[in-house]
């Protein structure tokens, strides 16, 4: 599948300025998620919260526009699984979340020949949108899985906060595998993801996509699934349906039919996701600054979900009962190895103007 490599290169000039505009893009997108949101905003009521609420579990409006009750956390290890980020307080999902997370990590360690993941970033204790990091994971059906498989021992707290994470893209090239680190073992994984039915989405970098285009050879029924969206490298993003009877969640409309490996995908690879905005007439009034999110541009819903009533405690709300929140053993940390992708974000730039079918 050719999408026009040297065409796409002859337009941005040279490799080098393809790999500047890239940089350029993720520290801008990086400053702007770290600026401290107001103690009054939707990010700083949500995130000042660290239980849910009590009562029966429902996601509350859009997955980047919402909330959620009942919220249960993943224990912070299992069998085939490690939270990680601990600090963040972000484990929390939708008991079908959590459920399912269980599951393929079981799954995977059973059927793709990866020993355990390593999960990363559900949702806050009440959902709502995030301090920083994503604009999505607000209603407890996202969840972030690394592409760093689990190690042979449990990782302690400090080890979990400092792991760096690895990209699976070559640098200083522009979204290309690096044959270094991706194996057919990511591969099996993510299309076991895919493969549950009630997985609406996998979002990947658009290199991830396309190598999965070219090289997958097994049942392609659920390859449409994976979706690119630039940043998401060094993990993956899985997204489920509303479940079962959630009258208040806002459904995303359904994938394209097809393995998705088309000109959605081709869209990537040309210049238009990296062109920068044109710039205003002349004599134009210059665009107000965006405005922090607030309570009540969120579902109604969601501010009585922050004066809701808390459960008793993070064990009492861990899947599974409070026998499966397991303490972190007391052993000393080892040493993470050097390595330069420590500093890479766990979420990089989006394009205002990408395909609206993701």
């Amino acid at each position: 599948m050719a999408f026009g490599f040297a065409q796409a290169f002859r337009t941005f000039g040279k490799l080098t300025l393809a790999g500047a505009i890239g940089a350029s893009l993720a520290a801008g997108d990086v400053g702007a998620e770290q600026k401290t949101p107001s103690p009054g905003s939707a990010k700083g009521q949500f995130g000042a919260v660290s239980l849910p609420t009590q009562g029966p579990a429902q996601p509350i409006g859009f997955y980047a526009k919402g909330c959620m009750t009942g919220a249960v956390a993943l224990p912070t290890d299992g069998p085939t699984w490690e939270a990680m980020r601990l600090s963040r307080n972000r484990r929390w999902g939708n008991p079908a979340t959590i459920a399912l997370l269980e599951r393929f990590s079981q799954d995977a360690a059973r059927y793709a020949g990866w020993p355990g993941i390593l999960v990363g970033d559900i949702a806050q204790p009440r959902g709502g949108p995030m301090p920083s990091g994503h604009a999505s994971h607000q209603i407890g059906l996202d969840a972030d899985i690394w592409f760093t498989p689990m190690p042979v021992r449990r990782m302690t707290a400090e080890e979990r906060e400092d792991l760096p994470f690895t990209s699976m893209l070559q640098k200083n090239k522009f979204l290309t595998i690096d044959p270094k680190v991706w194996t057919e073992s990511h591969a099996r994984l993510l299309m076991l993801a895919a493969s549950y039915p009630q997985v609406e989405r996998i979002f990947v970098n658009p290199a991830i996509k396309k190598k999965m285009c070219d090289t997958w050879t097994g049942d392609r029924t659920n390859l449409g699934k994976l979706r690119p969206e630039y940043g998401h490298d060094s993990h993956f993003h899985i997204r489920i349906k509303c479940p079962p009877g959630a009258a208040g969640c806002t459904p995303q409309a359904p994938v394209a039919a097809g393995d998705g490996c088309d000109k959605s995908l081709a869209w990537w690879f040309t210049p238009a996701p990296w062109a920068p905005p044109k710039p205003p007439k002349p004599g134009a009034k210059p665009p107000k600054p965006p405005r922090e999110m607030m309570v009540s541009d969120l579902p109604k819903a969601c501010a009585a979900v922050l004066d809701a009533t808390s459960v008793a405690s993070m064990q009492a709300a861990t899947y599974g009962g409070p026998s499966a929140a397991s303490v972190l053993a007391a052993a000393p940390a080892a040493v993470p190895a050097a390595d330069a992708d420590g500093a890479l974000p766990d979420v990089g730039p989006v394009p205002n103007d990408k395909p609206a079918i993701q």
